[in-house]
């Protein structure tokens, strides 16, 4: 099956009606976010790096093709792996000219321990105080009983972000050109499934 294709109606068929045009709102679940549009230009917003400095997410795509990744955090086991998949097409992905980047709700001196945990090269960003996934359409509010549980399990969305909003991305890929146009997106909320790292190597290598 033609790869462009079969991208576009898995991307179709896991976001469904909310495919609409995303906004600064906050969903009241994953099911409910409204990712932007592809064909639409990156936000112009920033984020976190390590250093805790302020970068437009416009400043670190700047004419360059780029892989953007939306995670929950260094808390959470399915971004994790997540990770660690991604960066076995890392080296592919920089040979063919994209570039890799992970942005987490993890506040910015959280993320070390991330890089350093699975051996990363490609950058993390901190979107702590949620300006990114909001612009990006793709953030929604943790239930209380959500919250309460992670605890449970020693995952505290308060002390990973270092906020009480309780905001969560539903985790994403954005594929965007030179120019910052999203050519492809994968928005799923379901959180434990992640598109694989060798198939959106198959896909970046589509849009070159």
């Amino acid at each position: 099956m033609n790869i462009k294709y079969f991208a576009s109606i898995t991307c179709l068929i896991i976001s469904g009606i909310i495919m609409a045009q995303g906004n600064n709102n906050v969903a009241n679940s994953a099911e409910e976010v409204c990712p932007i549009k592809i064909s639409s230009e990156i936000p112009d917003v920033t984020v976190h790096n390590l250093s805790g400095e302020e970068i437009p997410i416009k400043e670190i795509t700047k004419n360059k093709k780029s892989i953007i990744i939306f995670y929950r955090g260094g808390w959470c086991p399915f971004c994790n792996m997540h990770l660690s998949d991604l960066q076995t097409i890392e080296d592919d992905l920089v040979k063919i000219g994209y570039k890799l980047i992970a942005i987490s709700m993890d506040k910015p001196e959280n993320l070390k321990a991330s890089i350093e945990k699975h051996n990363l090269k490609y950058e993390l960003y901190s979107d702590s105080k949620a300006a990114a996934c909001k612009a990006f359409g793709i953030a929604f509010k943790a239930s209380d009983e959500y919250v309460n549980k992670l605890k449970n399990f020693n995952m505290d969305l308060e002390a990973s972000s270092g906020e009480k909003h309780h905001i969560l991305p539903v985790p994403s890929v954005f594929l965007v050109d030179e120019n910052g146009i999203i050519k492809f997106e994968y928005v799923n909320p379901n959180y434990k499934e992640r598109i694989k790292a060798k198939m959106l190597l198959e896909i970046a290598k589509n849009y070159l």
